[in-house]
């Protein structure tokens, strides 16, 4: 059976990104090992520390950063994040200041919205559709 271990998301900075990924989306750093100028670093979410592992990657390869543009600029997000309720995880984070491009909108079974994560990408956030 093949599971996904570890997927990776492009940033610019790992230190800063870490700050971002932990102070502000509440991931927990799972390795940080130096392997130099850049470490191996990844996150896991708190509600399944031995679930897939989240790679902070250093964007210094130019192929990297040309893909991060190209689909910044296009407005596609680079990843996508699940969460049980959008709604109190688009306040909550609008109160830590994140910026969002697009609100909460619902999209067919789901909802999802678009914020930036400091780090050169866009982050997609998708939740079941809120019920009135």
């Amino acid at each position: 059976m093949i599971r996904i271990g570890v997927t990776s998301i492009f940033v610019d900075d790992q230190d800063k990104a870490e700050k971002f990924y932990t102070d502000v989306l509440g991931f927990q750093v799972k390795d940080r090992v130096s392997l130099g100028e850049h470490d191996w670093l990844t996150l896991v979410s708190p509600a399944d520390v031995d679930g897939t592992q989240l790679l902070l990657e250093p964007d210094q390869n130019p192929i990297a950063q040309n893909y991060k543009t190209a689909l910044t600029a296009d407005g596609i997000p680079c990843m996508i994040f699940t969460v049980d309720d959008l709604e109190a995880e688009y306040r909550r984070l609008l109160d830590r200041g994140v910026l969002f491009t697009q609100p909460p909108q619902p999209m067919g079974e789901v909802t999802t919205a678009v914020f930036d994560d400091t780090c050169g990408n866009l982050i997609q956030l998708m939740g079941a559709p809120t019920t009135a």
